[in-house]
């Protein structure tokens, strides 16, 4: 960035200590002439910011200012736009695979004979090591202990190789382990609101705004603060200097008026909100909260809210800059300079407030939410915006239970009875236990969602102190667990008091990480795990999470449901899911008398008593400095050195990716894609989870399969997740989810197909080394949504390297599209209303793509050609989903880090 003086937009203020801040002023744009820049959304203005601070006449043009100043909310143009990101936040289950491929990107440039510090990311970056910890022990007073060294135990290679990285690239930054979730550890540290540059001797102030490879990067939202999820691919471009393009977007305003009721949480709004929104399509879309609802929420619950925003759909949930967010950055021991810098600077470019509706600024669309509509909600048993009142949950369950497959149901009528008995012991003296359709086997405490909202913790903690009292007691068979997003929880929980009574229920701290959220939910008591496999059970799992797919939290566990933390301590002391908590007690206490919930159900003001004086700055500040010496397991991580890393052909959980093999200068050219094989045909919902599994698999999967051969015991195994450095299994585990169901193999769940023309039954991943080896193409048919869920991009890297070279779907969720293109996989949508039912596709077609070229145009219409058994061939109109000119060169060049690799290593020349 250079400075620049383009419609007279430098400008300088000074906050109250004096300090001078130099920004790129949008109300200059406006006196200018460029564009109504005031009535536009506050969340399109801070992109516009981002795009005017950058221009340069070559990567950011005037046009491209102009064209965002004059964003029409109707109908916005369906023009790409550059925007350059302040920072990158990643995870360590994307973090790992992202640092595989930069120094894969390192070892090509070096066997170009080019120096390799040619990569080198050009914004900060920070890795927060959160997706590894298991909760192998939960219950007990040593859990966290204990978990913390088996995570060490099986995450030491990998952590060498997090050591090598921070080293090797000057701005990127590790957080160990055992300090908490990545979103908020964001919130609560990393954001600063307003960032500061030194440009040509001057001190440049901008907005705080950042992509992350974690599609709850959106969390970051409440602040106040641009940022989303995009996949590890797309983020290796952003911080090697290239800008995340998208497509200007419509941006949905919703309106709140109105307060929470009484016994009404943050979580039930975040679930109205995801179930609203998910029926208004607002995938791909801003979605903007305004008006006097939105004002007087705290600062948590807009987190809550914009934390969701990948099950809603949206792109962002953004909730613009006011005092609350000034207030929460000063109680979160952010400095005073950085506080008054923040509040100054957005008071400056007149972004300060929420808006109202007498400010006139024009939405695509305006939705209208009584917050006092909101009432106490589940969601679930297999999709978080399934949302369901709280009294409806036993008969919604029931008739799920009933429900066919095929229908989103269980399919156990006539099976409703099935239970099993069983005697289990671990921490508790032996017990004997009754299992049946709805026992709840998993309650956990988790995810960044929710414990990063004082409210509904310190109300998780009142309710079990209330139980406690009564005499209310947690069944030996349910997996209890604690595992906060923050350390900062676990002192307000200790300085209330209240954390002693949820130990007393079981929900014992057992780790700071994602934990049962991304499905490191650990180990069933093997007891009740061989019971639920053979009676066929429906068992239920509770969270406080934000993800629910089938098979993510426990692969024996089928009917999962989001709620908030007090929800999970009670569905833990009912012990099972179908119970109307209104009218049926939670259990009977020790004078014998039944507990309903409403007799223990915290009171707001019993939650407003509690949190005064449970959060302060300084404790913020502490456990936020110098977490070397709060980490000494981490100290004692050796890491290797140099700006190259040296591969180690037996490792299993690092190994050299094939992404760069054969690499030469020179892109390739874009042709029809003839005789290709379908590798699975599959229906709605189709989740990245099912993709690209992120949790335990078994020996006889093809990737358990291979860790065998390589001396790895089924014990060491860990999880696909932290084997995402490795794509010998990743690739191995990709469509191997245990619930996924290839509609060429009916009624069949898990990773199979059929090998055609054969009609062999086989793994998916052994039925694409067939294909490979007698050099058939691949595709992918899919229904509505398919990509939910996760911003993977191992999702789309297994697709690839599988072999698929196009997925032809009814419609894409955003970032897995985006991903697709990205590793150089053509998606493709049906027109309304065709897919493989209409079509009658059954996998013994062959398909073929007639009309690629290298003069493609994004979202032009190909033909798909479908030769059948019998000879017959049908022409299908299909649209390329290329959304953007820049993804026509990506695709081009067999996805965006050939191309980049290529840009660097010219610019170098």
């Amino acid at each position: 960035m250079a400075l620049h003086t383009q419609f007279n937009s430098l400008r300088s203020t000074t906050t109250q200590s004096g300090q001078k801040i130099t920004y790129y002023s949008l109300p200059a744009l406006e006196e200018a002439g460029v564009g109504p820049v005031s009535k536009l959304p506050v969340s399109i203005r801070i992109v516009l910011e981002a795009v005017l601070r950058n221009f340069d006449g070559k990567r950011v043009s005037e046009n491209d200012i102009r064209t965002l100043a004059n964003w029409n909310a109707k109908a916005p143009v369906s023009d790409e736009i550059p925007f350059v990101v302040a920072r990158i936040v990643l995870q360590d289950f994307t973090g790992v695979p992202l640092l595989v491929d930069l120094a894969a990107m390192r070892h090509a440039v070096q066997k170009l004979h080019q120096n390799p510090k040619l990569i080198e990311p050009l914004v900060p970056v920070d890795l927060v090591v959160d997706h590894s910890v298991q909760v192998d022990v939960a219950g007990s007073a040593d859990a966290m202990i204990r978990n913390l060294e088996f995570e060490f135990a099986r995450n030491r290679e990998r952590y060498e190789f997090l050591k090598w990285g921070q080293q090797a690239f000057e701005t990127f930054k590790v957080v160990p382990p055992g300090i908490g979730i990545v979103h908020q550890v964001n919130l609560e540290y990393l954001a600063k609101g307003v960032l500061s540059a030194v440009v040509d001797g001057q001190s440049v102030y901008y907005p705080d705004t950042l992509v992350g490879t974690d599609s709850h990067t959106t969390m970051i939202n409440g602040l106040g603060i641009v940022g989303w999820g995009v996949g590890g691919i797309e983020a290796e471009a952003g911080m090697l200097g290239q800008p995340v393009y998208f497509l200007t977007p419509e941006v949905v305003g919703v309106h709140m008026t109105g307060a929470l009721r009484e016994g009404v949480t943050a979580t039930d709004l975040a679930l109205h909100v995801t179930e609203m929104l998910r029926k208004q399509k607002v995938v791909g879309k801003f979605v903007e909260f305004y008006g006097p609802g939105a004002s007087s929420l705290p600062l948590p619950d807009r987190a809550t809210i914009a934390n969701m925003a990948p099950e809603y759909g949206a792109t962002m949930g953004y909730f613009p800059v006011d005092s609350e967010s000034v207030n929460y950055l000063r109680a979160t021991g952010r400095t005073k300079e950085q506080v008054e810098a923040f509040e100054t600077y957005f008071k400056a470019q007149k972004l300060f407030g929420i808006p109202t509706k007498a400010d006139g600024i024009v939405y695509s669309s305006d939705l209208e939410l009584n917050l006092a509509d909101v009432q106490p909600s589940v969601a679930g048993p297999k999709r978080p915006q399934d949302r369901i009142a709280l009294p409806d949950l036993k008969a919604k369950f029931l008739s799920a239970l009933n429900k066919p497959v095929t229908e989103n149901g269980f399919g156990k009528k006539g099976l409703e009875g099935a239970h099993a008995s069983v005697t289990v012991n671990g921490i508790h003296p032996p017990t004997d236990v009754d299992i049946k359709h709805g026992s709840v086997l998993i309650a956990a405490i988790t995810s960044c969602t929710n414990t990063s909202n004082p409210s509904v913790m310190l109300a998780a903690g009142l309710l079990a102190k209330k139980a406690v009292e009564r005499g209310l007691t947690v069944n030996a068979a349910v997996k209890t667990s604690l595992a906060p997003g923050s350390r900062v929880v676990t002192d307000y929980l200790d300085k209330t008091g209240l954390q002693p009574y949820l130990d007393k229920l079981g929900f014992q701290i057992v780790g700071y990480g994602c934990t049962t959220c991304i499905g490191n939910s650990g180990p069933l008591n093997p007891i009740i795990d061989e019971a639920i496999t053979k009676s066929d059970l429906v068992a239920a799992s509770v969270l406080s999470g934000n993800r629910n797919f089938e098979a993510r939290v426990h692969p024996s566990i089928k009917a999962n449901f989001l709620m908030s933390p007090p929800l999970v301590v009670a569905f833990a002391l009912a012990g099972k899911v179908d119970i109307d908590l209104d009218h049926e007690p939670l259990g009977t206490g020790s004078d014998g008398k039944p507990v309903f919930l409403k007799e223990i159900w915290p009171t707001l003001q019993e939650i407003k008593t509690e949190m005064e004086g449970a959060l302060k700055p300084e404790i913020f500040r502490k456990l936020y400095s110098d977490f070397a010496e709060q980490n000494p397991a981490w100290n004692n991580i050796p890491g290797s050195t140099g700006e190259t890393y040296s591969w180690n052909e037996s490792s299993t959980y690092i190994q050299e990716p094939p992404f760069f093999d054969n690499f030469s200068m020179e892109p390739g050219h874009i042709t029809e894609i003839v005789d290709a094989r379908p590798l699975g045909i599959f229906g709605d919902s189709v989740t990245t989870d099912h993709i690209s599994p992120a949790g335990s698999f078994k020996k006889n999967s093809p990737a358990g399969a291979y860790l065998l051969e390589q001396g790895v015991p089924q014990e060491e195994f860990n999880s696909y997740g932290a084997r995402r450095g490795n794509d010998r299994v990743m690739t191995r585990g990709t469509f191997a989810n245990v619930r996924i169901k290839n509609l060429m193999v009916p009624g069949v769940e898990g990773g199979v197909t059929k090998y055609q023309p054969a009609g062999e039954q086989m793994s998916i991943y052994d039925a694409a080394i067939k294909y490979q080896k007698a050099g058939t193409p691949l595709v992918i048919i899919a229904g509505q949504e398919y990509g939910t869920g996760s911003s993977r991009d191992w999702a789309a890297k297994g697709t690839k390297l599988l072999g698929v070279k196009a997925v032809i779907a009814q419609s894409f969720e955003r970032i897995h599209r985006s991903n697709l293109v990205g590793m150089g996989v053509l998606p493709l949508c049906f027109a309304e209303g065709v897919n493989a039912a209409s079509l009658n596709l059954d996998g013994t077609e062959i398909y073929s793509l007639r009309g690629l070229t290298d003069d493609i145009k994004p979202r032009q219409k190909v033909n798909l050609e479908i030769k059948r058994a019998d000879g017959k061939v049908e022409l299908i109109p299909v649209v390329v989903r290329i959304d953007t000119p820049i993804e026509v060169d990506y695709y081009q060049h067999g996805g965006i880090l050939p191309y980049v690799l290529r840009q660097i290593v010219k610019k170098a020349a």
